[in-house]
């Protein structure tokens, strides 16, 4: 990992390659917190860890500054733990794998944590900077953003003193963010039924893998295969045929992570297993030519397995089938406003079989209140039609566009001169924090920013190393720019 520390900025860099040496996955983020605590404490920087975990370091600003507007530079602490199905990685344990490859930074075999690593070095180094210009400064990281945004929700008036604030989880160079979706999570609980399993039938597992995978919300339009959809379309198309007879479920981990891998598990009877091999076949060579731009690699393998002691029911089965076969996913809608961004969708995340029900995590996100009460509304009938229980929860709102936005514009025209080209000014289809942080501060004018990420929440997850330079030079150009408070 030192050739990390070599990149241009180092100061950024160097704390990247800190940053990925200790772990810090949503909800276990307290080492690396705790890290970052010492080292401000070594600074002698002003320190606050509020009720929930959230930092909040506050620097004075560089001789002459003193009257400009307080910024909060405001990044999350978390990163989303994902890996290959063949990586031996503890993300609670194991430091990542982060390397050069060209003009990008990857890791092996697991999620970088690009995301949102490389806003929170980019406000740490500016910390511990003596030589970069600004007024007086905060920064804030939140904890937990990636598997509930508890940091965000729990973030309390009077806590922040700035009149700024500059989100750094954006993964596009050239883009200015000023507004988000909201978001809220779906858990769907279907009873299950068991029968004693029929010793005599063979036993198989199918494992679906060789998906790209990625972010629900950022990637959600490209149209790549969803795991846990195709193969309950696989066993909607084949399982009365073939007569088979579910014992397991399991699909993706995160429900803000299109997956990548599911798997099933199943007896059938012994004559039908070489009818089987050829549907697999079949199925595989229809997926692949189906999603041969967006997600070409699909891999179907079958793997004889331990015969069970007991399957679904009858009625449990095709319930179960007929319930994740119909599930809508995917972009729901386009936005009229904003041309080429997603405004409402769904992601089919997550699917666990246990004793007594196999439970379904979604993540609803839309740019407005009534595309996602919309989508809510049509899993709670499905719900009523299956017999299912459905738990809504977590429901965090958007953020809502400021076209008069001081800050944006100062962004904006700062990029312009630097650059001598246009940024794109964007509303993103992903839950920014920014749209949570308007109710404790809603006067905060408030902008997001950051370098190019690839395929974030998934193992290809790569971060474009000339555009993590250009994004730090925006950022203190746009910090010496930020205007006296009484202007």
């Amino acid at each position: 990992m030192t050739a990390l520390s070599q990149l241009y900025p180092q100061p950024l860099w160097q704390w990247f390659e800190q940053i990925c040496a200790i772990p810090h996955p949503s909800k276990h983020e307290q080492a690396l917190s705790q890290y970052i605590k010492q080292w401000a404490h070594s600074k002698q920087l002003e320190l606050v860890e509020d009720n929930v975990g959230n930092l909040i370091i506050r620097k004075p600003a560089t001789p002459g500054m003193e009257d400009r507007k307080i910024v909060v530079i405001q990044a999350h602490i978390d990163m989303v733990p994902q890996k290959n199905a063949d990586k031996v990685h503890d993300f609670t344990k194991d430091a990542i794998e982060a390397y050069v490859d060209g003009d990008w930074v990857k890791a092996k075999g697991t999620t970088l944590g690009a995301d949102n690593g490389i806003g929170m070095a980019s406000a740490l180094a500016i910390l511990g900077s003596d030589d970069i210009k600004h007024g007086p400064l905060e920064v804030l990281l939140t904890v937990d953003e990636e598997a509930g945004m508890t940091g965000a929700f729990g973030l309390q008036p009077g806590m922040l003193k700035a009149d700024v604030l500059i989100n750094t989880d954006s993964e596009q160079e050239g883009e200015i963010y000023m507004g988000c979706a909201g978001g809220v999570d779906a858990q769907i609980s279907l009873p299950m039924v068991w029968q004693a399993a029929e010793q005599s039938y063979a036993s198989f597992s199918l494992q679906l893998s060789g998906l790209k995978g990625g972010h629900s919300g950022v990637n959600i339009h490209l149209g790549r295969g969803n795991a846990n959809k195709l193969l309950a379309r696989f066993l909607f198309e084949n399982a009365d045929e073939l007569a088979l007879e579910l014992t397991q479920f399991n699909g993706g981990s995160l429900r803000n992570a299109i997956p990548r891998e599911a798997n099933i598990s199943f007896m059938l009877p012994s004559e039908n297993v070489a009818a089987l091999k050829e549907k697999i076949t079949a199925f595989e060579t229809l997926v692949r030519n189906e999603l041969a731009i967006a997600d070409p690699n699909v891999c179907l393998t079958l793997s004889p397995i331990p015969t069970p002691k007991r399957v679904m029911s009858e009625n449990s089965q095709n319930t179960l089938i007929d319930l994740l076969h119909v599930c809508p996913n995917g972009v729901m809608r386009m936005s009229d406003e904003i041309q080429g961004v997603t405004e409402t969708s769904l992601n089919v995340g997550v699917i666990k079989t246990d004793d007594e029900q196999v439970t379904i995590l979604c993540l609803i996100r839309s740019l407005i209140d009534s595309g996602r009460s919309q989508i809510e509304g049509m899993l709670t009938a499905l719900a009523n039609l299956t017999g299912a229980e459905i738990d809504l929860s977590g429901a965090y709102p958007g953020w809502k566009p400021d076209n008069s936005s001081p800050v944006m514009a100062i962004v904006r025209e700062t990029y312009q001169d630097i650059y001598h080209k246009e940024p794109v000014i964007m509303v993103i289809h992903a839950g920014l924090e920014c749209g949570l942080f308007k109710k404790p501060y809603p006067d905060m004018d408030m902008v997001s920013i950051g370098p190019t990420i690839r395929f974030p929440h998934s193992p290809d997850e790569m971060v474009n190393i000339t555009t993590v330079g250009q994004y730090w030079t925006l950022l203190l150009a746009v910090l010496e720019r930020i205007p006296a408070r009484d202007q």
